[in-house]
């Protein structure tokens, strides 16, 4: 009998996918995508996103599936990212999860202070 449940071991694919979809990035990228949007206009929406982490957090998305990117032809060339299925799927749970944390938020906080102000 294996001690260890096979999702549990470090060489589970799931580990990597949870790492690359359940980032605070990742997560806040999936939710300003409920419409096409361009890499500008993602930026201008996540306050204190670099562009460097906003290209990685794209790319390492795209790859995963969750979003595609299309060249925009044109005066100004352009770049648009937008939801795959697979990618909108997520919305339900991702939403769940930040409505949880926006419900929680004050008790969270107040935990943090009593527990760095000692009160164990």
């Amino acid at each position: 009998m294996q001690d260890t449940d096979p999702i549990y071991r470090a060489d589970c694919p799931s580990r990597v996918i949870l790492d690359q979809i359940a980032d605070k990035w990742s997560m806040m990228v999936l939710a300003v995508l409920c419409e096409p949007c361009r890499f500008n206009g993602i930026k201008r929406r996540l306050d204190g996103i670099t562009q460097r982490v906003l290209t990685q957090t794209l790319r390492k998305l795209e790859r995963n599936g969750m979003l595609t990117r299309r060249v925009l032809d044109g005066r100004v060339l352009g770049v648009e990212y937008a939801l795959t299925p697979l990618g909108r799927s997520l919305q339900g749970p991702f939403s769940v999860l930040f409505d949880w944390t926006v419900e929680n938020m004050e008790a969270i906080q107040a935990c943090r202070r009593s527990y760095d102000a000692g009160e164990k």
